[in-house]
């Protein structure tokens, strides 16, 4: 697989694009798409069978670096961002996500793909019930904070994501405020992706037959493809959900997750 192959940039330049611009309108993080967007461009390339899932949650986590950069900048500006919390969150979010991506390592693609598959569904219906969570309790001491950190490091490296599928909720739950709990999520998804990145680069390492511009599991033409592409068309998807039915489009979005989370359980080895 050569560096540049223009049928690959393009898809993914388009992925990135589309991403980004969803991320925007709907305040959803991309790596539950991304990923079986990936998974199917790096299968008709050629990528190696046994590594397709790994190398498309590795570089979708690396994608996040970039974009959890330019958004938590936004909130952070309008004070939004709680970095009294990011401390011992995020460095429990590291140790998470990095240890997450060796144990991937070691893990059969049928398995994360039944994994992946079964936990977008999850969140899909989720999405589709629309249920908030209610204020039940204060947000635990720095401990317990660090725990929850590694809990939905070690989850978000098994998927690609950034977190905040279960951040936000868990911090609303502890009474801190939707606009809060939102900009707090941004500011976590780099610790996540940060951890992802080096693990998954170490976890790796030198292993043969892995395509070229690959450091590790991370592909890094995908990773400049998807972070530009995405960063350039978020701004217009925030600017559109000020006057779109959001709410609906989320349902859509729902049907969709539905979709790519059927196509990644087709992938499974059942027997």
């Amino acid at each position: 697989m050569e560096w540049l192959d223009w049928g690959l940039i393009v898809g993914l330049v388009a992925l990135g694009g589309s991403v980004g611009f969803l991320a925007g309108l709907l305040g959803i993080g991309g790596g539950m798409t991304m990923v079986p967007f990936m998974v199917m461009l790096f299968g008709a390339k050629g990528f190696p069978p046994t590594e397709i899932m790994k190398i498309a949650i590795a570089t979708s986590l690396a994608v996040n670096l970039f974009t959890s950069v330019s958004s938590t900048l936004a909130h952070y500006r309008h004070g939004a961002v709680r970095t009294d919390l990011l401390g011992a969150m995020g460095t429990g979010a590291f140790i998470g996500t990095f240890a997450g991506a060796h144990f991937a390592g070691m893990l059969k693609e049928s398995f994360l793909a039944a994994f992946f598959g079964l936990f977008v569904g999850y969140s899909a219906w989720q999405m589709l019930k629309g249920k908030k969570p209610k204020p039940g309790r204060d947000v635990p001491g720095a401990l317990g904070m660090g725990v929850v950190g590694s809990g939905i490091g070690l989850i978000s490296s098994l998927l690609g994501a950034g977190g905040g599928f279960m951040t936000v909720p868990f911090l609303t739950w502890c009474n801190v405020t939707m606009h809060q709990a939102v900009a707090t999520s941004a500011g976590l998804a780099f610790p996540i992706a940060l951890g992802g990145l080096i693990g998954y680069a170490m976890a790796g390492w030198d292993l043969p037959g892995m395509p070229s511009g690959s450091v590790g599991y991370i592909y890094l033409p995908a990773l400049v493809c998807l972070a530009s592409a995405s960063i350039m068309t978020a701004p217009m998807g925030a600017r559109l959900a000020h006057k779109t039915d959001v709410p609906k489009l989320k349902r859509w979005f729902a049907y969709l997750l539905f979709v790519l989370a059927g196509y990644m359980l087709t992938r499974v080895n059942w027997w």
